[in-house]
């Protein structure tokens, strides 16, 4: 064996070598699911490695009956690679000249063909990786739509975006990331529209990941190319609907794929991308804009209702008399701000438990949480009914928000706001919001600063997120992804 110029053992050409050292090194003959299947071809040695549970049975078989049937039908060659690689029928084979290389393929779920005599080996994807078939996500369901999402597998994931975009400029480029991992990480891009600064900060970002694996997935990935710190607002969007992905590529967003993961990353997304969801754009314009201005109000009330109600009981000067009956009418011995938190809180433990628990137990649980905590609750004095009442509303607006990211950020913010109101009254609301506000305008992700286009303030794009126009209208991608082609359609084409 010898080093190329990139490190790396070249394949010997004796399959006794390969065969030692895949058993030295990987494990052959310990492992149960690595295996090896050694023929005769024209009097030579031929191996096959594999890994079961990774590969399609069916199709090994027959290439092996592809390759005994030289036996029968070709006289000795000398030339016996270019023989077996005319015989593996399969549209995907490929030379491979390193031995690290050969056994990241098997390990991937490729079957791998050594020849006796030869240092090239061909590489044939059989994969059929374990999995679920794409159905409609459970966090992004819509009354009319599609019905197929993402799934743990790569391959699904790019040809379902590959099936609603079928043009010759998209691309999907393949990064392995983790030293032990070896995780397919796929970079999806619109190669004439996506900003080519952005594509190179994603590649090398993802290239410069020094990490044994990343088997959490995508939200590994987002920890190491966003710089988020302790900061709870999200700085990337994940969805699990391919059309969602297909729309964001189309206007020149760069998507992150990654090998067992349901969900993908887009990039670069402001605030108003996490407020927006695919029920908008599934319906009628004016349908589409009062769903989308109700769910503002939804996030709104779930970031300053409880605060601003706080502030009214303990500054009751500030409370119209016309709105006095907003409470609270009891009198209580438990700081109100601590019934707030409290009951905020325990929203939280219900959302915990209903992941947890058995979808058959789900209903139960509610009921039990709703009626006997939630009413002997207020029945013993832990809580007066107003606290349950604006609790519930605003938990209801963390819950219309789409992104769970943002829904969650949105809540820790209140419990600051809260506590600040507990303590300092009318300026620590006055100041809490401000700092929150100059906190997420001094954001920027990828460059792209979070709070576009409300700050830089931009008209047409700023209208756009208010009011939900038809497509036929939309002739221009955003400008905050920096397209290289800002037309979607050509000037003055299906303008209404």
């Amino acid at each position: 064996m010898t080093r190329n110029n990139e490190q790396k053992w070249s394949i010997p050409q004796s399959v006794n070598e390969i065969e030692n050292y895949m058993k030295q090194r990987v494990g052959l003959g310990i492992s149960f699911d690595l295996g090896v299947r050694k023929l005769k071809v024209l009097k030579n040695d031929v191996h096959i490695y594999y890994c079961n549970g990774l590969c399609d049975t069916r199709f090994i078989i027959e290439l092996i009956e592809e390759l005994v049937e030289l036996n029968d039908h070709e006289k000795h060659s000398a030339d016996l690679y270019k023989l077996v690689y005319n015989r593996l029928v399969n549209q995907s084979v490929s030379p491979v000249e390193t031995l690290e290389d050969l056994v990241t393929f098997v390990l991937s779920g490729q079957i791998v063909v050594v020849i006796d005599g030869v240092g090239t080996a061909l590489v044939v994807d059989v994969r059929s990786y374990p999995g679920r078939s794409p159905q409609e996500p459970d966090t992004e369901k819509v009354v009319r739509g599609a019905r197929d999402g993402f799934v743990e597998n790569i391959i699904l994931n790019t040809a379902l975006t590959r099936r609603r975009i079928r043009d010759e400029r998209l691309r999907f480029e393949m990064i392995r990331v983790g030293e032990r991992s070896k995780t397919d990480v796929a970079i999806g891009y619109l190669e004439d529209v996506a900003d080519a600064d952005l594509l190179n900060i994603l590649r090398k970002e993802l290239q410069a990941i020094a990490v044994d694996g990343i088997p959490m997935g995508d939200k590994t990935i987002e920890e190491f190319i966003v710089n988020q710190g302790w900061n709870p607002f999200p700085m990337v969007r994940y969805t699990e609907r391919a059309d969602v992905a297909a729309a964001h590529i189309l206007e020149g967003h760069v998507i992150i794929y990654c090998d067992t993961s349901p969900s993908v990353i887009i990039t670069p997304t402001t605030y108003f991308h996490h407020v927006q969801h695919a029920e908008e754009f599934r319906e009628s314009p004016a349908m589409g804009t009062f769903v989308r201005w109700t769910r503002f109000v939804g996030i709104i009330a779930s970031l300053i209702l409880l605060p601003l109600w706080l502030l009214f009981v303990v500054e009751p000067s500030l409370l119209p008399k016309e709105i006095a009956f907003i409470g609270p009418n009891k009198h209580t011995h438990i700081p109100v701000v601590v019934q707030l938190i409290l009951a905020d809180l325990g929203i939280e433990f219900l959302r915990m438990a209903a992941i947890h628990t058995p979808t058959p137990l789900s209903t139960a649980m509610g009921l039990i949480a709703a009626v006997l905590i939630g009413q002997i609750a207020i029945d013993v004095g832990l809580f007066v009914p107003e606290v349950i009442l604006y609790v519930a509303i605003a938990g209801i607006g963390t819950f219309t928000t789409p992104s769970y990211e943002l829904g969650v950020a949105n809540k820790i913010a209140r419990i600051i706001l809260m506590i600040l109101v507990a303590f300092f009254h009318t300026p620590g609301f006055i100041i809490g919001c401000t700092l929150m506000f100059l906190f997420v305008v001094r954001l920027r992700v990828f460059n792209t600063p979070y709070f576009w286009p409300f700050l830089p303030f931009e008209p047409k794009g700023f209208l756009q997120i208010l009011i939900r126009r038809a497509i036929p209208g939309s002739m221009l991608r955003p400008s905050i992804v920096r397209p290289r082609n800002r037309f979607r359609q050509p000037p003055g084409a299906n303008r209404k």
